[in-house]
C-alpha cells in the first residue's frame, strides 16, 4: 500500500507539475521533481536498514526539496510531496524530532508561498503550505499502533515460549513419575521373585524338595502381588481415584500383615495425587521391610489431622535370615521426590527405642 501511494503521487506529479524541461525553470523543476520522487519512494526502505541519523537527514533534505518545488513550479500538485513526507516523518522518527521537523516543513512551505520565493503557483494560498506539516500526526499514530502490534506479538511469542517450556517441564515431570512407578513395580517385584528362584535353584542340589516347593510358592505369591501392583500403577498412570484406606488395607494384607493398619483422626479422601503418593510410599516401605527384615512385625499407621495426613510404617528387626542382595537405592529417592512434589516431608531411619528398637521406620507427612 505504501509503494502504491508513493507511486501514485509521483505519477500525478509528473502529469500535473509544470513547467518541466531541460533548460531554465523547466530544468530546475525537473531536478526538484526527481529529488522529491526519490525522497518519497525511499519511504519503502526497511527501518532496520536506515539508521535514525540518516533518516533524519534524508527527511530534512526532503522537506527542503518539497518547499523548493512548491516555489519553483507554476502549477500542479507539488505540495503533495510535502504532505506525504510529513506523514512519513511522524512514522519514521521519534515524536520530538518528528514534531520539530514537521513544524519546520509547515513554516518553510508557508514562507515560500507567503513571500513568493520563486515563480510559484499564484493560486496556492500560504495556509496550504502551513498545513503541510499536519499529516505528521497521522504518522505518529501509525507508529504508535505499529509498536503496540509489535509489543503484542512479542508478548504472544513470550507466552508461547513459556507455554512450550511449561509443557516440556510437565513432560519431564510425568516421565519421572512413570520412572518411579516402573521402579516400584518392576524393581521390587522382580528382585523378590529372582531371590526366591535363586533360592529354589540352590536347594535343588540339596534334594530338599519341600523347601524348593516353599521357595517356588513364595515366588508364585510375588507374581500375584506384582499383578496387583501393576493394576495400581495403571490406575496411577491413568490418574484414576483410589480409596486410600481400602487400598492401603489391601496392600498390607497382601504383603502378609493382617490387622497391621491403624487409622486415627477423621477419615477423608484426599486428592488422587496425594492418594497415589501415599500408596507408593507405603508400597516401598513394605517391600523394604520384607527384604531387609523378613519375619519382623510391621505396623502401619495413617493419621488424619485438619492440616495434613501422616503415614507411618514401622517394622521390627528380622526374625529370619536375610537373603543377601540389596536394593537399587532408588526407593528412598523416589519417596523424597513424591513427597516433595506434594509439598510434604519424609523421614526414614532406624528405631532407637521402644519395643521396635532395632527396626526401621518411614514417616511421611503430606499437607491436605
Amino acid at each position: 500500500m505504501q509503494w502504491g501511494l508513493s507511486i501514485a503521487v509521483v505519477v500525478v506529479g509528473a502529469l500535473t507539475i509544470r513547467p518541466m524541461g531541460f533548460a531554465g525553470q523547466g530544468l530546475a523543476v525537473t531536478v526538484l521533481y526527481v529529488l522529491n520522487s526519490a525522497a518519497l519512494l525511499a519511504r519503502a526502505l526497511p527501518e532496520h536498514r536506515v539508521p535514525p541519523r540518516t533518516a533524519l537527514v534524508w527527511l530534512a533534505l526532503g522537506i527542503v526539496a518539497a518547499a523548493a518545488l512548491i516555489g519553483a513550479g507554476d502549477s500542479g500538485t507539488s505540495y503533495l510531496f510535502a504532505y506525504f513526507l510529513a506523514g512519513h516523518i511522524g512514522y519514521r522518527l521519534d515524536t520530538g524530532r518528528a514534531l520539530t521537523l514537521a513544524a519546520a516543513c509547515s513554516l518553510l512551505c508557508a514562507g515560500v508561498l507567503y513571500f513568493h520565493l520563486g515563480p510559484g503557483d499564484p493560486e496556492l494560498p500560504w495556509v496550504l503550505g502551513l498545513a503541510t506539516g499536519v499529516p505528521v500526526v497521522v504518522g505518529i499514530l501509525n507508529r504508535t499502533q505499529r509498536r503496540a502490534v509489535r509489543s503484542a506479538l512479542s508478548a504472544a511469542e513470550s507466552a508461547e515460549r513459556a507455554a512450550r517450556a511449561e509443557a516440556r517441564t510437565a513432560v519431564l515431570t510425568e516421565r519421572a513419575r512413570i520412572a518411579r512407578d516402573v521402579h516400584d513395580v518392576l524393581a521390587h517385584s522382580l528382585a523378590g521373585i529372582n531371590m526366591q528362584l535363586e533360592l529354589a535353584d540352590a536347594l535343588l542340589d540339596t534334594g530338599d524338595l519341600a523347601k524348593v516347593r516353599e521357595a517356588t510358592t513364595k515366588a508364585h505369591g510375588l507374581v500375584k502381588e506384582s499383578l496387583k501392583q501393576a493394576q495400581w500403577t495403571v490406575h496411577a498412570l491413568r490418574e484414576d481415584a483410589l480409596p486410600l484406606v481400602e487400598s492401603l488395607t489391601a496392600m498390607t494384607e497382601s504383603a502378609g500383615h493382617h490387622d497391621a493398619l491403624t487409622v486415627t483422626g477423621t477419615v477423608r479422601e484426599p486428592t488422587s495425587q496425594v492418594t497415589q503418593g501415599l500408596l507408593r510410599i507405603a508400597q516401598e516401605a513394605l517391600t523394604n521391610a520384607a527384604r531387609h527384615a523378613p519375619g519382623g512385625r510391621v505396623a502401619v499407621e495413617l493419621a488424619f489431622t485438619a492440616e495434613s495426613i501422616t503415614l507411618r510404617v514401622r517394622n521390627r528387626p528380622a526374625t529370619r535370615a536375610v537373603t543377601p542382595g540389596g536394593g537399587s537405592g532408588m526407593g528412598l529417592i523416589g519417596m523424597r521426590e513424591r513427597v516433595a512434589l506434594l509439598g510434604g516431608s519424609v523421614v526414614a531411619g532406624p528405631v532407637t527405642e521402644g519395643p521396635d528398637q532395632g527396626g526401621w521406620q518411614v514417616e511421611a507427612v503430606i499437607p491436605g
